[in-house]
């Protein structure tokens, strides 16, 4: 199935709470979206793996997004390596997507930061006729360079080259945050009482997501924006799309 977006995180949850409003925007739009978890979160101190299955799903629904699928790789100690490569380049030439949305170049959690250069070597090596993947039935794959990367930022005050303005998408994008009740603020769900607590897990971190939204949209004149960077020099057709 291809799709026009493919976002693309290192743990279930990465997308909903650093790119959801923008791929709902777009969505809105009439764009196709794809999402890919590359672990599972297994290492998270709140809930299981399993709960995150379902609540990753969840979140999937409520986007609209055509589909969700885990790498598998190991939260924590996935590396970079020739068969994380494969999987995420099998991945890309599967869904074919013009545009991939990955982790954080730079970021408090190691992963996102590893994610970010696994995902964009995948993205070139991709492209290259003689990296040689198959299909689910054995099929070879036609090779498949998306035409844009960008990394959407995460937990640190990243400078970002671009911002994507999500105003009227802001309380869904905190719905789908929420889908992910073991991990944030919600006293009254089952999944969430009786576990540790954590960085994000109370009522601050939502207060924090809100006010990292309005401090990226404000300088655009937005109320709430996610920001973006990316290592290439965007082009434009016509300066009024910067209006």
């Amino acid at each position: 199935m291809k799709v026009d977006i493919l976002a693309i995180g290192a743990h279930p949850d990465d997308v909903e709470l650093s790119c959801s409003g923008t791929l709902l925007r777009h969505i809105d739009q009439g764009r196709t979206v794809g999402l890919v978890d590359l672990t599972r979160g297994e290492l998270g101190t709140r809930g299981t793996a399993r709960i995150r299955d379902d609540e990753a799903q969840e979140a999937a629904r409520l986007m609209g997004a055509r589909f969700r699928v885990n790498l598998e790789m190991a939260d924590g100690f996935f590396a970079y390596n020739r068969e994380n490569l494969l999987k995420l380049i099998a991945a890309i030439r599967q869904y074919r997507p013009e545009i991939v949305l990955a982790n954080a170049k730079d970021d408090r959690h190691p992963d996102h930061g590893r994610a970010a250069k696994l995902i964009a070597d995948a993205c070139f090596y991709a492209g290259l006729v003689k990296v040689e993947t198959g299909s689910a039935d054995g099929e070879a794959q036609p090779h498949w360079r998306p035409k844009a990367l960008y990394h959407y930022v995460q937990d640190r005050n990243l400078t970002p080259d671009l911002v994507v303005d999500i105003t009227p998408y802001i309380e869904r994008k905190m719905e789908l945050v929420l889908a992910f009740r073991s991990q944030f603020y919600q006293p009254e769900a089952e999944e969430y009482a009786g576990e540790l607590q954590t960085p994000i897990s109370g009522k601050e971190f939502l207060d924090f997501l809100r006010a990292k939204a309005a401090t990226y949209g404000r300088p655009a004149g937005f109320a709430y924006a996610e920001g973006f960077q990316v290592d290439r020099t965007p082009g434009l057709t016509d300066l009024f799309q910067l209006l």
